[in-house]
């Protein structure tokens, strides 16, 4: 099972990701990992991407995916994955690919980003990632107001109920036992 941590600059993705992998026994992967050097200036001077921008960073986020599922991997990810169709290219229709969506209030992702240093997401483009965001309809939805350890004790149980889910999780159960 892949599963991808989805939503806003600020919303935990990293985090959260992180913790989950690690309750899992599995890899994390953080889509920042994937921008190409010309992306990660453009969102420093404060320009948000566009699709031309992202399509590379998006495929080559896909391909991992793919290496990890060929190799029979449990994976976690964190990427922003706001629209639709970029979910598509992730395989939002595979069936062994769940995405999380951290759902939560712009002012409270803006407090965690101002807060935040040593990013190089520049806090004022949280208003495009806004405009831009589709949200998901077939995602595990959580709320971000929870600690991360909270979270990742939701989505064990969420996820034990996907399909496979139980095979993951006990699998993640057993080694941090």
């Amino acid at each position: 099972m892949i599963v991808v941590v989805m939503g806003v600059s600020g919303s935990g993705k990293s985090t959260v990701g992180q913790k989950l992998a690690d309750r899992l026994g599995c890899g994390f992967s953080d889509a920042d990992s994937f921008h190409s050097p010309a992306n990660i200036e453009k969102m420093r001077r404060g320009e948000a991407l566009n699709d031309a921008d992202r399509a590379p960073w998006l495929a080559a986020i896909r391909e991992a995916i793919v290496a990890r599922r060929v190799a029979g991997r449990h994976h976690v990810f964190a990427c922003s994955a706001l629209r639709a169709r970029y979910r598509d290219v992730l395989g939002e229709h595979d069936g062994d690919v769940v995405f999380v969506y951290l759902k939560g209030a712009p002012e409270v992702i803006g407090e965690r980003l101002a807060s935040r240093s040593g990013h190089f997401f520049d806090p004022a483009l949280l208003q495009s990632q806004f405009n831009t965001l589709e949200e998901p309809r077939d995602a595990l939805i959580i709320d971000i107001r929870e600690s991360p350890d909270a979270i990742v004790e939701t989505l064990l149980h969420k996820l034990a109920a996907c399909p496979g889910g139980a095979l993951l999780t006990s699998a993640g159960a057993a080694r941090v036992q």
